[in-house]
């Protein structure tokens, strides 16, 4: 029988070869195969090699087979112990019903798309004489002395050695595998002599190729019954690391070595999902070439998760943090990506070195441009946003203009008709809206503490009922209490007639009158909404429409006008939205001359005595010319005061002595010398103003001191003040005895000045803020003080001013010619304290008071029993005197509620009696801080009313103050400036009793 190579086939010797070579297979693995089907753990399958021995037979026994027969039967023998050749396929199929893979196909697949299909490694038993892992092929018809039992053996782990080892074999197994090709290729080699040349220690799965061996072709697949472990003379299984557990593997210099043994395991093991791991790791090479990291150990597992995150495809490169996770080296990696500069020692490191730099050239001219083209457009925008803000703002301002100029032509019409009807709204039933706003600026307000207290100080008001035709509507600036309005609702029923004896603190009354109902008190609502803005009432009440529209509904149809205290804007605005008349001058008018320079001009012109002085100051060299000129010319003063112009109440004063002058002495020297009548010529003064320039600045700043250091601290605080705001000079009256009193005018719209309380002041502990007064005065004469009050009234109502008005006069007698002087020293617009006060104490009296002849008269009741004669009479009249407090503080008043404080008084007699007209009598504001309040005392005489009202004081004062909590108030200072009027009264009368003739 002739092989494919022409030489002849022994078919005897064939047929012993493969029984031979079954026996070898079959004899050691029978015994396992047994024992495992009994187990149950593989099924009941029969080799393969089965079907050959069933076509042994069936060729024997055919009778008469000719020799071509023959030859075609031991071709197909052989073509079934050669899987590798084409053929094999058909024969299997036909004879013996298997279907074998295509190994030719997968073998040049393989080839063409260099993959490695991985399977199970099978471990064969090795027999003692025979090797079934390697042995050489010889011809086409040499029987392999593997089967496919191998198929039937259980898997287990291939032990791999470490890669240090595996690279410290390498000469050795270069070497071995040079032999075992050898051996392969020598004719007559047995498998004995490879096995003791080339050992393997245990077989693995085939390593790619090499350069050296490009050619599988020339080499056939090591033949095994079930074909499927390819061998090659030059891929010999070599020994492979141990721990393989994470497939970890090294890039040096950002490339991998395809003939790592690590990285040769990891490809194997993943080469069905090897192209999402081989576009991942060529991400991670492209990375660490990019910036020349030496070496990066990359965990194999970490690799393949990535490139399962990225299945879809790397549509765009991965992210840098993803590529530096899958390295076991992560830190030492991530250490060289971020060290600036890094990426240009890379792979193409001078063109992205180049591109940077022009990047960052280009992106400077473009931010160039970027940011110079905002700058414009914010330029346009800003000019834009301010042309129209400018222009909301003027068209706003020219609204708000011609609304204030409507509100004020409307004033000024209401004003004519006021002034033309005043005498028949005088004689007949009106409304009087009294609005009690302080209408300072707005820094003055913010300034105030109690601010809205304040403003409910001349709650008293509510007292101008007494007249029958009155009806008042008093806008309160918070919220009064229960107490409150009972308090007040029991003094107002009282007409001042009575014939009960009472000496209850409040005037209890004795029958109900229609007087209660002529009064009503109303809280605008906006109180509640600008708690602490200290915004005035007029501003409260612009604000607050309800209270408006009540206001509107109580005086519709009748004749109404409105009574303020400090003039505001907001005054036009709530009397043009009521539509009645303001009793008093235009807030601009107001003021002009409410302020210390005004008031200079207005007792200019009504050609008064005022004190030596200048005023509209407002430069520091101004200041000290003004001084030093006024000192040179008045040299017997011995203080000189500093008024601001927008300060009320003694907080905007300030006072300096001129005995701490050095210059001083020497000064009245040189006027003795030349006598009163010389010093006044320009010459002579001459020497002694330019020593007092020199010697004012530093005077000042060392020892003039503000009157209240509460508001103003020290001197450069008043005067930076003083020097912003305007103010006057003044000298203060040069005596050691000096009264001040306190005139309230009324400026009638006809024209005539009326007189409505006079009263000398009570100063509090600067001495220059007035605190109370005693009424009627005592310091000037009755027809003197008419005088001097006509003519300011006069000046007054020539510049347009009407309604209320203050006039404060200081008296004293000169030392050298020992008359009385009255000099007039300042000028309030307002309805005073001391007027509203004065109201109460006429509503509880039933008197008036006659400025013209300086007397309270208060009416006596009719006893019961009395002649007709007697009745049809007018009652008698009696003078009495009374002491006003109207703002009396004291810190610990708020431990008591007002009905305990009565009480208090009333316990010690303290109250007021309606029959016999005097008493004492109070005055409260609020009912939460209860810290002021005001006082009326009245008596026989002026110094009875005054121990009244210094006794009162002092029982107060002992009954809310323990010994280690005195408080802070006014009770002591004002009990010794009591104390000092009653020592000069003693002094007065003791001079009156001297200088009476003897009959």
């Amino acid at each position: 029988m002739l092989g494919e190579r022409g030489n002849t086939l022994d078919i005897q010797s064939l047929d012993a070869a493969i029984g031979k070579t079954e026996r070898n297979i079959w004899l050691p693995v029978l015994p396992r195969i047994e024992d495992l089907q009994k187990k149950k753990q593989i099924p009941k399958w029969q080799p393969a090699l089965e079907s050959i021995q069933d076509v042994r037979p069936q060729r024997k026994d055919i009778p008469g087979a000719s020799h071509g027969e023959k030859h075609k039967s031991a071709l197909t023998k052989c073509l079934l112990s050669n899987p590798a050749h084409p053929n094999n396929r058909a024969v299997m199929h036909q004879k013996c019903g298997i279907s074998l893979p295509d190994v030719h196909k997968r073998r040049t697949n393989t080839e063409k798309h260099r993959r490695i299909i991985t399977g199970p490694v099978a471990s064969l038993p090795v027999t003692k004489g025979h090797n079934s892992l390697a042995m050489p092929q010889e011809d086409m018809g040499t029987v392999p002395k593997t089967s496919l039992v191998q198929m039937l053996i259980q898997h287990k782990s291939a032990s791999l050695h470490s890669r240090e080892d595996f690279y410290s074999s390498k000469t050795g197994l270069k070497s071995r595998c040079h032999k075992q090709l050898k051996c392969e290729t020598e004719p007559g080699s047995t498998c004995e002599r490879i096995d003791r040349e080339c050992t393997p220690i245990w077989t693995t799965k085939t390593p790619p190729p090499s350069a050296t061996s490009s050619s599988m072709d020339q080499w056939g697949m090591m033949q095994g019954t079930n074909g499927l472990i390819p061998k090659s003379p030059h891929n010999l299984p070599v020994q492979v690391p141990v721990n393989i557990s994470n497939y970890n593997f090294t890039i040096l210099m950002g490339r991998t070595n395809p003939m790592a043994t690590d990285f040769f395991h990891f490809k194997q093991s993943f080469s069905l999902c090897w192209s999402r791991v081989a576009d991942a790791l060529e991400a991670l090479e492209k990375l660490l070439r990019d910036f020349a990291v030496p070496l990066a150990k990359v965990s194999g597992e970490r690799l393949v998760e990535l490139s399962h995150v990225w299945e879809g495809g790397w549509l765009k490169a991965p992210p840098v943090t993803g590529l530096l996770s899958v390295l076991e080296n992560t830190e030492e990696v991530s250490g060289l990506v971020l060290r600036p500069g890094q990426r240009y020692k890379g792979e193409g490191g001078t063109e992205v070195a180049a591109i940077h730099i022009q990047s960052c050239w280009r992106r400077y001219l473009a931010r160039t441009v970027y940011l110079r083209h905002c700058q414009r457009k914010l330029a346009v925008e800003t000019i834009a946003v301010s042309w129209l803000m400018h222009t909301q703002k003027r068209r706003v301002r020219k609204a708000l203009q011609a609304r204030r100029f409507r509100q004020l032509e409307n004033f000024r019409s209401r004003a004519q008709h006021l002034a033309a009807n005043w005498k028949h709204i005088q004689s007949s039933k009106r409304t009087i809206i009294h609005i009690p706003s302080l209408g300072y600026s707005q820094s003055q307000r913010m300034k105030l503490k109690g601010y809205d207290i304040l403003q409910n100080i001349q709650i008293s008001r509510l007292c101008e009922i007494r007249d029958e035709n009155v009806q008042v509507i008093y806008v309160c600036p918070r919220h009064l209490g229960e107490d409150l309005l009972h308090y007040y609702t029991s003094l107002l029923k009282c007409d001042g007639a009575s014939n009960e004896d009472d000496t209850r603190p409040t005037a209890a009354s004795s029958s109900s009158s229609s007087s209660v109902r002529r009064f009503i008190i109303l809280t605008p609502e906006a109180v509640d909404y600008f708690p602490t803005r200290n915004m005035c009432l007029s501003t409260m009440l612009k604000y607050s429409p309800r209270t408006l529209k009540r206001i509107k509904h109580l005086i519709q149809g009748k004749q109404a006008y409105i009574v303020g205290w400090v003039a505001h804007v907001d005054d036009l605005a709530v009397a043009d939205e009521l539509g009645v008349p303001i009793l008093a001058p235009e807030p601009a008018v107001a003021q002009l001359y409410s302020t210390k320079s005004g008031g200079k001009r207005i007792f200019a012109e009504a050609e008064v005595d005022v004190p030596p002085g200048q005023g509209d100051i407002y430069t520091l060299n101004q200041l000290h010319e003004t001084l030093a000129r006024l000192m040179t010319q008045n040299i017997d003063v011995h203080r000189w005061l500093f008024k601001m112009d927008s300060e009320h109440g003694g907080r905007g004063t300030a006072f300096c002595d001129t005995c701490h002058l050095s210059c001083y002495n020497w000064a009245l020297q040189e006027c003795h010398r030349y006598g009163p009548e010389l010093w006044n010529t320009e010459g002579i003064q001459e020497s002694v103003l330019v020593r007092y320039l020199d010697e004012v600045p530093e005077w000042l700043a060392r020892y003039a001191q503000p009157a209240k250091t509460s508001r103003y601290p020290n001197w450069a605080c008043f005067l930076k003040t003083f020097l912003r705001q305007g103010g006057v000079v003044e000298a203060y009256p040069p005596s050691e005895s000096v009264t001040c009193l306190t005139v309230d005018l009324l400026l009638e719209p006809g024209g005539e000045v009326t007189m409505l309380s006079c009263g000398d002041q009570l100063q509090g502990s600067c001495q220059l803020e007035a605190i109370g007064s005693t009424v009627p005065q005592t310091s000037v004469h009755p027809e003197t003080l008419q005088s001097l009050c006509m003519h300011v009234g006069q000046a007054c109502l020539q510049r347009l001013i009407v309604g209320y008005v203050s006039v404060d006069l200081a008296t004293f007698l000169n030392r050298n010619t020992m008359e009385q002087k009255v000099w007039a020293i300042d000028l309030d617009l307002t309805y005073s304290d001391q007027l509203a006060m004065t109201q109460m104490l006429l509503m509880m009296t039933g008197g008036t008071l006659n400025c013209r002849t300086g007397c309270l008269e208060v009416p006596m009741p009719i006893q019961e029993k009395c002649c007709e004669h007697q009745i049809a009479a007018k009652p008698p009249v009696v003078n009495r005197y009374a002491v006003i407090g109207s703002r009396l503080f004291h810190s610990n008043l708020s431990m008591l509620y007002h009905n305990v404080l009565f009480m208090v008084c009333r316990a010690h007699g303290t109250g007021f009696n309606i029959k016999r007209k005097q008493g004492t009598l109070f005055a409260v504001y609020d009912s939460s801080e209860r810290r002021t309040l005001g006082m009326i005392t009245v008596s026989e005489d002026l110094q009875g009313a005054l121990v009244t009202f210094a006794r009162n004081l002092s029982v107060i004062h002992q009954e809310i103050s323990p010994p280690k909590m005195q408080g802070e108030t006014n009770f002591k200072v004002l009990i010794k400036n009591i104390e000092d009027v009653l020592q000069m009264t003693v002094q007065n009368k003791m001079r009156a009793a001297e200088d009476k003739p003897v009959a």
